[in-house]
Formats: structure tokens, C-alpha cells, sequence
């Protein structure tokens, strides 16, 4: 390099920026208009301009009543959707009251067993007009029912009910861990899933893809779209494969992406993925716009957060959302600076909420359309990052799919080595980092940081209210649904009508995921 260029710079997805960009780097490139395809500016003409992105900070804990009030308040305070947090037994398809749930009941979000306890969440919140998000996975179908059930029980249709299920197994294999059945079987789920909303509940989306898992465990930017595109086509796949129009399957699957990093990647990230799966799904055939349209929620799981000088991550986070905008994001669930401690404090929640409202309301990110469009460096960035995004398709390609490359760990390894490299360089200060490898204050006591507490009777109070329910509520009804769940699971019908009624008879999560395990098995990881 030439060294009046001064330093290198190279992104996580190995793309080197250079000093300075003109017109010679954009030569040929045309991103389009926002709202038409192939979307590379934005799925909507107008944008922002038109309407703001969704908000919708990621909460729940404890029990029902509690993740109610926290909804409430929230909805109070101005935010305008809801996504849900369930705690980990309910992730792991496991009542409150099983011994492995010890400890963990209502800790890491609210804990579901009943569909009493889905109605007492939205008691008082309107689910034909609130968007709700359901961050689950496996037992993605046991909670949609009880979502629908609870709509219906507040004399709103399936038809009417906004929502959307995270429901993506396959990114649990190779990213969270919070898996129950093995891979095949869980995409037969998925299929359900996606089937059902197109027939009977077309206003929700049956799948969020996501990508921000991959990241965190390793992914660059550019992978975790390749990655994430991968997931969403062997979804696709199996859909279609049962006679659903690909453009009813596509039109149910939103994304779930990350938004830490360098602000100017993120951008190109999001510009380029948008311009990637219009193509992809036109290729399958689809006809509608909307289907084409990568429709995105930009946040994470808090990776780019850190325990050191926690008040940075205020900063870190306004950052994050301004990427996210910048990026033309249609929904934002924007990480709280305490969450490198714990699930966020009311608090932590309101401020970052506030950071959203500020960028819509104050900053001027709602004036035009991609605002950032027909820069140099941007629209340069852009289409490099498609190049990498083709390359990480082809080598995923190349290890046999999806499904396979997560059934013999290849995914799996290459993540974990990547993600172990990047702690290294993290560690070495080769990756700067505010406060942890850069300008630290040497001999500064820990912080003092309110975390969000977490009360044992909390799992006493669901105990109690389980076996208060098992003794009045009909054991043959129950026993009968169940079995016709696992009938349905041995054969090839779809899963939700059966799971409804198991749910409407008061069947726990626990009692139905049982059932399908009977029938499925379970995955094992593979050994690395």
C-alpha cells in the first residue's frame, strides 16, 4: 500500500476501504428508486417519510401479569408493537414445574405453560391492532396457537391478528442451542407454520430469519446475510414442496438482522441483502412485489455491548439505530446498555425507546428516502458487499445445503473457529473497542449497575397456578388432544389445527412438545 494512503482499513466481511471514492467507483451501478425493485434503496417510495419504523424493544419476564405491566408501559410511553421474550424453559418446550427448569423459570423472559397464561399477558392490549412478535423457536407452533386462541378468546379472528413468529429452528442449531427436535422434522414445523398463516392468518408472518444469531456466533456481515438467505430458501423449499404458492410462502418470511459494527458496512449490508433476495425469490417464480421485499427488523442480542464503561453502550446503541435507519430498516428492537448485565431494567428500556423517538422525531432521519443514496462509498460498499454476500452462497452451496451442512457441524465449526479469531483480536487490541482495549482507565472500580432482579417465588407462583390447573381441567379432553398431536406428528397433516385444540383444552407446552418428541426424537450435536 501506498503509504500517503495511510492505514489499511478492511471490514469484518474483507472488503478494503479505500482512502477516498469518486464517480470511476460507481460507474454502471444504478441502486434504483426506494419501492421498486430490486429494493437496493428501501421497499417503501417514501420510507420514513411516510411512516417511521416500527418499534418494538424486546421485553418480558417473570410471570404473565408482570411482562403485562412492562407491555403496558411501554405502549404507554409511545412504542407501537410488542416483541416477545419467553424464558428458557418455555424455549426448551419445558412446564415450569419440570426439574430441569429449576432455577430458570420467568429469569430470561415470561414463562408460558397455558394458554391462561397467554391470556393474561395481553389482557387489556387489543391483539387486532397491536402488532405482537413471538421470539420462540421450537415450539414456535405451541405458541402461535396460543396466540391466536388468546385473539380469539378477545373475539379477534385469525384472520385479523398482526403478528409475527420468529420460528427459526435452523439458526437455533447453529447459533443459540435452544433446540428440541432434529433438523428434518423441524423444518416439516416450519412448513406448518407457513402454510397455516397463508390459508387462515394472512396478516402474520410465519417465519423471521435470523440472521443476528449468525453474527454473534462468528458470521461477518456478508455471511450472516449469505446464511441467513440459505435458512429462508430451505424454508421456502419445503413450503412450496407441498403445493403452497411461493409467493404466499416468501410474502409470510421477515428477517431478524444484526446492526453492531462498523455504521457503514451495516448500511451496505442491509442495501445489498435487499437487492440479493429480490433476486432470489424472483428466481423461485414469485410475481408480487411484496414478495420480494426483504422486510427487516434491525437489532441483536447485544454483542456489540460491553461490560466495561456500560454508560457507552448508550452511546453504541444510538449508533446502532442510526445504522439501522440509515439502512432502511422497517422495524427496530434496539439492544439497552444494561443488557452486557442482564434482561434490561425498565429503565434501560425507556431510554433506548427514547433513542429511537429522538432519531425519528428530532434528528431529521424521517425526511427522505435513503438518504445516503448515490454517495460514492456507499453505493461502491454496496456492491462489493453483494459480492460477498454470491461468494458465502457458493461455499454454503458447496457443502451440500443448509440442512446437511448443519447435521454434519460443518456450519457449526467454521463459526466457532471464526468467532474464537475474533475474540483473539478483540483481546490483542486489534479490534478496538472503547474502553475495553482502547483508552481504559487503568484502576477504575467496577460500575455499579442496577440490574434487573429475579425472585424464586416467581416459579413457586407458576408451580402453584400448574397444579391448580391440572386438577380442575379435563384430563380425558387433555390426554385425547394430545394424542391426536402426536397422530398428526406420525403422519403427514399439518400440525396447527391439532395443536390449537390441544391448547384450547389447557395442554401445557410441556405436554405437547413431549408429544412431538415421542414421535420426532431429538437432535443431536454433532460431535466437533
Amino acid at each position: 500500500m501506498d503509504p500517503s494512503q495511510g492505514r489499511k482499513v478492511v471490514t469484518e466481511s474483507g472488503i478494503e476501504i479505500k482512502p477516498v471514492y469518486t464517480a470511476a467507483d460507481v460507474a454502471g451501478l444504478d441502486p434504483g428508486r426506494p419501492g421498486e425493485f430490486p429494493f437496493t434503496r428501501g421497499i417503501h417510495p417514501e420510507m420514513y417519510r411516510k411512516q417511521p419504523w416500527t418499534m418494538r424493544q424486546y421485553a418480558g419476564f417473570g410471570t404473565p401479569e408482570q411482562t403485562n405491566e412492562r407491555f403496558r408501559a411501554l405502549i404507554a410511553h409511545g412504542q407501537n408493537a410488542l416483541n416477545v421474550a419467553f424464558d428458557l424453559p418455555t424455549q426448551l418446550g419445558l412446564d415450569s414445574d419440570d426439574p430441569r427448569a429449576e432455577g430458570e423459570v420467568g429469569r430470561v423472559g415470561m414463562a408460558v405453560d397455558t394458554l391462561d397464561d397467554m391470556e393474561r399477558a395481553f389482557e387489556g392490549i387489543p391483539l387486532g391492532k397491536v402488532s405482537t412478535a413471538l421470539t420462540i423457536n421450537a415450539p414456535a407452533l405451541v405458541l402461535l396457537a396460543m396466540h391466536l386462541a388468546a385473539a380469539e378468546a378477545q373475539g379477534v379472528p385469525a384472520a385479523d391478528v398482526r403478528g409475527t413468529l420468529q420460528n427459526d429452528i435452523l439458526k437455533e442449531f447453529i447459533g443459540r442451542g435452544a433446540w428440541i427436535y432434529p433438523a428434518a422434522p423441524s423444518v416439516r414445523l416450519v412448513a406448518d407454520s407457513i402454510e397455516y398463516c397463508a390459508k387462515s392468518a394472512p396478516r402474520y408472518n410465519a417465519v423471521s430469519v435470523c440472521g443476528y444469531h449468525l453474527r454473534e456466533s462468528g458470521a461477518t456481515p456478508a455471511e450472516e446475510m449469505a446464511l441467513a438467505f440459505g435458512i429462508a430458501r430451505t424454508y421456502i423449499e419445503a413450503a412450496t414442496a407441498r403445493g403452497v404458492a411461493v409467493d404466499e410462502v416468501a410474502g409470510k418470511i421477515t428477517f431478524n438482522l444484526n446492526v453492531f459494527g462498523n455504521l457503514w458496512e451495516q448500511v451496505a449490508k442491509f442495501r445489498a441483502g435487499r437487492k440479493r433476495w429480490a433476486a432470489i425469490v424472483r428466481a423461485y417464480g414469485a410475481k408480487e412485489a411484496k414478495s420480494a421485499q426483504l422486510r427487516m427488523l434491525a437489532g441483536g442480542g447485544g454483542g456489540g455491548l460491553t461490560i466495561e464503561e456500560p454508560e457507552n453502550n448508550i452511546v453504541r446503541g444510538a449508533y446502532y439505530a442510526l445504522a439501522a435507519a440509515l439502512g432502511g430498516a422497517q422495524t427496530m428492537a434496539l439492544c439497552c446498555y444494561d443488557e452486557a448485565y442482564s434482561i434490561p431494567t425498565e429503565k434501560a428500556s425507556l431510554l433506548s425507546l427514547r433513542t429511537m423517538q429522538i432519531l425519528a422525531e428530532e434528528v431529521g432521519l424521517c425526511d427522505t428516502a435513503d438518504p445516503l443514496g448515490g454517495s460514492y462509498f456507499v453505493e461502491a460498499l454496496t456492491a462489493e458487499m453483494e459480492k460477498r454476500i454470491l461468494e458465502a452462497e457458493g461455499e454454503l452451496r458447496a457443502l451440500g445445503g443448509m440442512v446437511r451442512a448443519i447435521e454434519e457441524g460443518t456450519i457449526q465449526r467454521k463459526l466457532a473457529r471464526q468467532a474464537y479469531e475474533s475474540e483473539k483480536r478483540l483481546r490483542s487490541g486489534e479490534a478496538p473497542k472503547i474502553g475495553v482495549n482502547r483508552h481504559v482507565v487503568e484502576g477504575a472500580p467496577a460500575p455499579a449497575m442496577a440490574t434487573h432482579p429475579y425472585d424464586p417465588s416467581w416459579a413457586e407462583k407458576k408451580v402453584k397456578e400448574l397444579k391448580s390447573l391440572r386438577a380442575r381441567r379435563s384430563s380425558d379432553a387433555v390426554g385425547a388432544a394430545v394424542d391426536a398431536v402426536k397422530r398428526a406428528a406420525a403422519g403427514t397433516e399439518n400440525l396447527v389445527p391439532p395443536i390449537l385444540a390441544a391448547v384450547k383444552a389447557r395442554a401445557t407446552v410441556g405436554e405437547i412438545c413431549g408429544a412431538l418428541k415421542e414421535v420426532f426424537g431429538e437432535f443431536r450435536e454433532p460431535r466437533f
